[in-house]
């Protein structure tokens, strides 16, 4: 599986613009051509492919990144699909990278589990974002999706960008997200058809699958994994996902709100309330966490598009809590 696009590079005295070889474009003078490729990584690629998604997403969504370990530990997951495991190339140059996952939705009403499917992490190369590349490599990976009978796509990503290849709020299509209240239109979680009536009027709950969580499953591998690679420094940035602390939820948007390390450095993971010197400051069960975070509730509902009841948040919690890293099974 392989197809090589022809891009023509056009520039005016101020700017660059890139467009399809056989696509209009208004500006006259050509000044290069480059040819494009995209096709399945091969296992040559894996260190080189994985350095370019660290590159590609620190700092993006959460301080550091760990899409770089995601895609080195789901090379071998029953659930990965080797026929979308893609590489972008140009001149010879691996600049781009997309894979996609098996993943399921809980029904809600007749119960059970009903297939669909994910993609991520997508990767180009900081060099080349924001001219295209990541759109083309995405539209490409979702035709070849489609012929496979790939009915149904969601993920976690910006709908600014994927709106652009057919992604709407996954709320729209009466899918939930495991981690947000229902009723909540959460502006993240996107949800992409790909063949009409797959989906059909169903309505259920969808949690990423099991291998996106590989680094918060095991830290201590991740942390030895991540060791190989050049330091770089984490930080809090404008546009990342909502960050919270994986002992009591507590939202983090500055390191202010962060916890310490043994060495003093900043715990991205944790509170200052949870978590200093590299010890938790309570030890306690979820259930008692649980029952200490209710008493903001008052403080959470100006946040929420629905005031809840101290029972209502301590059942959202309860859903919730075991999938922060500390009472993760």
């Amino acid at each position: 599986m392989a197809e090589s696009v022809i891009i023509r590079t056009f520039a005016d005295e101020n700017r660059e613009v890139e467009c399809d070889l056989y696509e209009p474009c208004s500006v006259k003078m050509v000044i290069r051509i480059k040819e494009m490729n995209i096709r399945l990584e091969q296992p040559q690629d894996y260190r080189e492919v994985e350095n370019l998604t660290r590159e590609a997403f620190w700092n993006i969504y959460r301080p550091g990144c760990t899409e770089h370990y995601v895609l080195n530990q789901y090379r071998t997951n029953p659930d990965f699909i080797t026929e979308l495991d893609l590489v972008m190339e140009e001149e010879g140059k691996i600049i781009g990278h997309v894979m996609f996952s098996k993943a399921e939705i809980m029904l809600d009403g007749e119960g059970g589990v009903f297939p669909s499917w994910t993609f991520g992490p997508i990767s180009i190369h900081p060099d080349y974002k924001r001219k295209g590349y990541g759109l083309k490599l995405l539209q490409y990976a979702l035709e070849k999706a489609k012929e496979m009978g790939i009915g149904l796509i969601q993920m976690e990503g910006n709908i600014e960008f994927y709106k652009h290849a057919g992604f709407d709020l996954a709320s729209k299509m009466k899918i939930h997200y495991h981690a947000e209240p229902r009723e909540s239109d959460v502006p993240y979680f996107l949800a992409l058809e790909l063949i009409p009536g797959y989906w059909g009027n169903r309505e259920g709950t969808y949690c990423p699958p099991k291998g996106y969580f590989v680094a918060d499953e095991n830290p201590e591998a991740f942390e030895a994994y991540e060791a190989t690679f050049p330091q770089k420094e984490k930080a809090f940035q404008e546009g990342q996902l909502p960050q919270f602390c994986q002992s009591c939820g507590m939202p983090l948007t500055k390191n202010e709100d962060c916890g310490t390390n043994a060495d003093g450095s900043i715990n991205f993971d944790y509170c200052q309330y949870c978590y200093k010197d590299g010890r938790f400051l309570q030890e306690c069960t979820m259930d008692e966490m649980i029952e200490h975070c209710a008493q903001f509730v008052d403080e959470v509902n100006k946040n929420m598009p629905k005031p809840m009841t101290k029972e209502e948040y301590k059942q959202m919690m309860r859903g919730f809590f075991p999938m922060l890293k500390r009472w993760k099974k």
